[in-house]
């Protein structure tokens, strides 16, 4: 991996900025410390009632912050309970239910089967109310939580509970997960105790006494399997906090920066469950393991952060995240798959792009804004040399691209007299040329668009015309990461060239990383910004690689505009259009799409054209997962576009029930009812035909 000069020198002024946060040696000692004791004190609360108490998680093993708001994970047991990897270790009179391990069960899940409390023999064909037969007719425990009570919990969520009235003045509100103890350790974990390792990490004492540890079983069956309800998942929990507790303190830095990376970059776009802090503490587990000691040093924080995040990325591309004790279970399995698993891939390629300048914009315990400060007298790429004028001046130009759409059309209305007056107002600004540039590749697009309907619209085609749009075009298809090539693809696809719309189509899709697709202020504050400011690259760039903007068309470009937005062009007639402001509301007899749904549509109309029924029906399926999960600034022409495809392919009713849809959605100004109208013109013609 190729490490930039600067990774050293920030490495270094990072730890020393976590060592202000409560992530030193000594606060993290201590947190232990009191966590233990607090989980002494929680036993002996409950001790009447024969319960075993354990704190796991971000709070025991003290990777956590005051800024990550981080759970206080509790697992409790009955002490007189226990499962049994085999019979071997029954005792009379004990309360005991046996492992069992079978063809249809899940790598990380067992059943557990009752065991008699006189014989050491395992119960078949009994049901109770915590009973349930299993395929082979065992009488298998039913993972319902059993030890709570409805008064006690505020929600469930997976196999845990939100408990509020805890006895310990100490934790008001926690998780708990009730589970079964075994003193085993399990088949399916041996793997792990007899490993290779290179670097001899765990060490062999460390293995032992986590072996020795033995396993918990909590109420949570595969998503997949078919006995769901009767399986118990594996936790190794205990060897889990001995490690982390194990991690020096570079390591235990980078664990706590790839959970802050994770909850600020990934989970609030895709939310909270598809990568966890679990995924990253497995991930630090496998790389401690397979690399040099020497390696973790604080010198090399930004390094490591880095080796994490390739290695997740290539789980993701792989779709298998291995357990760490047991490998044979996919932690991605039903979470990390097709849209998801493309744009996380896409969020963690964009990530080691930036060349551990991510770190500067983490909120949490102000550490982003504090490092800028620790770097502003170094050398360092970091350093935001940027005054507030130019902050301002880049403000203001992407709040332009905002809506480029108006600017793109105000220039070709007034010949390009509003580009000269741009020019003027920011002549004597340093980054005038990458204004210049950015407007000149929007223009070219749709200039290029321009000319081409132009010429196509007479009835002897001036190709030296066509061709010079067709070069415009070209030369505008970098404009951003989408809408500039759609409008390329779109050229294609009206002159019948199927196969070169099908290439740029599947370019776009495969490198669809952008960080802002309908680009509203504050996402550009928030996410732009930073980019511009801490990242070694031009505007243009970063507008090209990162921004997708809505592909609009203008009346003049109608013919290179799809058939089926050209209505968009129409949808303000009549009584409607005496209420429009003329010097505000002009982009009403536009049609513009939003560039995601647009490059599935087109995907569609061209294999419709060449008649490829599987890849078209995919196509259309995209389409409807765009309408239903993404925050589209154009849905009504998206359900327009929608509902002219499914009645291309027959589907009269389901055209008719997403133009319904589209009409509650925006009642005036929609050009749905001219699709409404032709809708029912077509239904009255076959009946008709049928008389």
């Amino acid at each position: 991996m190729e490490v930039p000069d600067y990774y050293d020198v920030v490495s270094v002024k990072l730890m020393n900025i976590l060592d202000t946060t409560e992530l030193t040696e000594a606060i993290r000692w201590k947190r232990i410390e009191i966590f233990t004791q607090i989980e002494e004190l929680l036993t002996v609360i409950h001790c009447d009632k024969k319960v075993k108490v354990h704190i796991f998680g971000s709070q025991a093993e003290a990777t956590t912050t005051l800024g990550l708001r981080s759970d206080v994970d509790i697992v409790s047991y009955f002490i007189y309970e226990t499962a049994l990897r085999d019979l071997q270790s029954w005792k009379p009179g004990s309360v005991a239910a046996l492992m069992i391990i079978d063809d249809t069960t899940p790598p990380g899940y067992i059943k557990l089967q009752q065991v008699y409390y006189d014989l050491p023999v395992p119960m078949y064909n009994i049901q109770t109310e915590r009973l349930m037969l299993d395929m082979h007719g065992r009488s298998c425990i039913y993972n319902n939580s059993r030890f709570l009570k409805p008064d006690r919990y505020q929600e469930h969520h997976g196999p845990a509970c939100t408990m509020t009235d805890s006895q310990c003045s100490i934790i008001t509100s926690y998780d708990l997960v009730p589970a079964y103890r075994s003193h085993s350790w399990p088949y399916t974990a041996s793997e792990w105790i007899t490993r290779h390792r290179e670097h001899n990490w765990p060490s062999q004492e460390t293995i032992s006494i986590i072996q020795q540890s033995g396993t918990l079983l909590v109420p949570v069956g595969h998503k997949l399997s078919p006995e769901r309800i009767l399986e118990w998942r594996i936790s190794l929990s205990y060897g889990e906090k001995i490690l982390v507790w194990q991690f020096n303190s570079t390591q235990h830095k980078c664990y706590s920066l790839l959970k802050m990376i994770n909850k600020y970059f990934i989970k609030k776009r895709l939310g909270e469950n598809v990568l966890t802090s679990y995924h990253w503490k497995t991930c630090m587990f496998y790389m401690i393991e397979t690399t040099p000691t020497v390696l973790w040093q604080p010198q090399n924080l930004l390094r490591c952060i880095e080796m994490c995040l390739m290695k997740v990325r290539t789980w993701v591309e792989e779709c298998n995240c291995p357990n760490y004790f047991i490998p044979a279970e996919n932690m991605f399995l039903d979470k990390v798959n097709g849209p998801v698993q493309r744009k996380l891939a896409n969020m963690l390629h964009d990530l080691l792009r930036q060349k551990g300048r991510y770190v500067t914009m983490i909120p949490y315990d102000g550490i982003g804004q504090k490092l800028k400060i620790a770097c502003q007298s170094s050398t360092t790429v970091i350093n935001d040399e940027t005054n507030g004028i130019t902050r301002s001046m880049i403000l203001g130009v992407l709040m332009t691209l905002a809506n480029i759409h108006v600017y793109w059309f105000n220039i070709l209305r007034s010949d390009f007299q509003i580009i000269s007056n741009l020019f003027e107002q920011i002549s004597s600004h340093p980054v005038r040329q990458e204004i210049c540039t950015l407007l000149q590749r929007f223009c070219c697009s749709n200039l290029g668009s321009h000319l081409a309907s132009q010429c196509m619209k007479q009835k002897t085609i001036d190709q030296v015309g066509l061709d010079l749009g067709y070069e415009f075009l070209l030369l505008g298809s970098s404009s951003d990461v989408a809408s500039g090539k759609l409008k390329l693809a779109t050229f294609y696809f009206l002159q019948s060239n199927g196969i070169l719309a099908e290439n740029i189509l599947q370019n776009i899709e495969e490198n669809y990383t952008f960080l802002v697709s309908n680009t509203r202020g504050e996402e550009i504050k928030d996410l732009i910004i930073p980019r511009i400011l801490n990242e070694n690259i031009s505007t243009p760039d970063l507008v090209r690689h990162y921004c997708a903007f809505p592909v609009p068309f203008l009346p003049s470009e109608m013919y290179c505009t799809p058939g089926a937005l050209i209505p968009e062009m129409f949808r303000s007639t009549g009584s409607h259009q005496i209420a429009l402001n003329p010097d505000e509301d002009y982009w009403q007899s536009w049609a513009v799409v939003d560039p995601k749904f647009y490059l599935y549509f087109l995907q569609y109309q061209c294999y419709h054209q060449q008649n490829k029924i599987t890849h078209k029906m995919v196509a259309l399926s995209n389409m409807i997962w765009v309408i239903r999960h993404e925050q589209l600034q154009y849905k009504d022409t998206a359900l327009n576009l929608l509902a002219f495809c499914l009645k291309e392919d027959g589907s009269l009713v389901q055209s008719y029930a997403v133009l319904s849809k589209s009409m509650k959605l925006k009642n005036h100004h929609n050009a749905a009812k001219w699709q409404i109208a032709r809708l029912v013109n077509v239904v009255l013609k076959s009946l008709d035909g049928r008389h």
